[in-house]
């Protein structure tokens, strides 16, 4: 059961002895299941957030979070152009570590509602590629997470191989993603500090004065690490109209070498999701999810028959996987010196899942529909103005489908 508002505020008192909460409200956008979180408002005037975990998976996340904020110092926080949450205090409830930090206002927006050209698209690119600047030493310091391109690569390594051994993997994807991993070009990058994975609602965006968005805050530092820089960009599967310009513009933002193969990773690792959601299937013996996921994969082999296979040597930004279906991607949650191949957001996943059966037609949520990828990977836009998300404190209806839309990807920053 929810923790009250009363409770949450006593938690709040309790990592912050001396300060006192004149006000406390529910986080609206909390519907995920993993925190319960409120919006509390001290004398001081400030607005804080609380989260207390709801089981250990979200306690080992957000006790990563903490660790993460630990790492960002002075210095470093200097440097970003945009702000990080700050760790007010810390304590623990029912046993759960739970986490106080500042509020970061202003508007997300999700994936799906990026849209083309200057604007949002531009400033992820941006502050995605700033992030990425970063120097590797603050997270070597900070004893944090480092992998070199080649672990990166044994990794995945390892999910394909887990994937096949469930006997239920495509063989069409067998064969593509073993092609992909062959491809010494493919794997020849330079390490980046990286987020682990996030996505446009990660970013809280403010307008300037001439009303162009721009960031003005991170909220998803949990799997802060060194690592493959397409990670953090695998989002753009699901966000075709504004990909190139996200991709161009982070190329031309970033101060290192050029990377010619990044579109292309970022698409293999979006794709590589669904076999994370079906090796965890099989492993926990959820005969559900694995129903999901190969639900999942088999569209996905379908929609890829017929494009060429990556080739050794072959492969640029613009082809191969670049040509593929447009797959949302998943969470990686806080990694270690691996990839996690057990990781996934499984918040997410049944979140792509619900709408790809609302798209077909298929109103029991019980039920493995066939799934027509276009459906909700945004092949099918109407050129609308993208809807905005609020702030944290936001107020979502519940028959709201942009809103539920919204919520989807807010969860995947676990955040709430």
């Amino acid at each position: 059961m929810a923790r009250s508002p009363l409770t949450l505020a006593a938690s709040v008192t309790s990592a912050l002895p001396r300060v006192e909460v004149t006000k406390v409200g529910i986080l609206s956008e909390g519907t995920s299941g993993r925190y319960d979180s409120a919006v509390a408002e001290l004398e001081d005037g400030r607005r804080v957030v609380v989260r207390v975990p709801v089981d250990d998976e979200a306690d080992a996340d957000l006790r990563a979070e903490s660790r993460a904020l630990a790492s960002l110092t002075a210095g470093v926080r200097a440097v970003l152009p945009f702000g990080a949450p700050d760790v007010l205090g810390e304590t623990r409830v029912d046993g759960r570590h739970t986490l106080v930090q500042t509020l970061l206002p202003g508007y997300r927006v999700d994936a799906a509602h990026v849209p083309a050209g200057p604007g949002i698209a531009t400033a992820l690119g941006t502050a995605t590629a700033q992030v990425h600047d970063l120097p590797v030493t603050v997270i070597r310091d900070a004893g944090l997470p480092v992998q070199t391109s080649a672990q990166v690569r044994d990794e995945a390594e390892r999910l394909l191989d887990r994937a096949e051994a469930t006997g239920l993997l495509p063989f069409g994807l067998l064969r593509r993603w073993s092609t992909a991993l062959a491809s010494d070009a493919l794997w020849r990058f330079e390490t980046t500090v990286v987020l682990g994975g996030v996505d446009p609602a990660s970013f809280v965006f403010e307008d300037d004065a001439d009303g162009f968005p721009v960031v003005t805050g991170l909220l998803t530092w949990g799997s802060l690490s060194v690592g493959d820089p397409a990670v953090d960009l695998r989002w753009t599967a699901s966000a075709p109209d504004a990909r190139d310009d996200v991709l161009d513009t982070y190329a031309h933002a970033s101060h290192r070498a050029p990377d010619p193969q990044l579109a292309e990773r970022a698409r293999l690792h979006a794709e590589l999701e669904f076999a994370r959601w079906l090796v965890h299937g099989h492993t926990t013996g959820a005969a559900d999810v694995v129903d999901d996921a190969v639900a999942l994969l088999r569209s996905l082999d379908e929609s890829v028959r017929d494009q060429p296979a990556v080739t050794p040597g072959a492969v640029t930004a613009d082809d191969a996987i670049a040509a593929s279906a447009r797959v949302p991607s998943g969470s990686a949650g806080p990694v270690d010196t691996s990839m996690h191949t057990d990781t996934y957001d499984a918040d997410t996943l049944s979140t792509l899942i619900e709408q790809a059966s609302t798209a077909t037609g298929v109103v029991d949520p019980d039920a493995t529909a066939p799934i027509e990828l276009s459906a909700w990977t945004g092949l099918n836009a109407t050129g609308e103005v993208p809807a905005a998300a609020e702030s944290e404190d936001e107020e979502v209806g519940s028959d709201d489908p942009d809103a539920a839309a919204r919520n989807a990807l807010r969860r995947w920053t676990g955040t709430a």
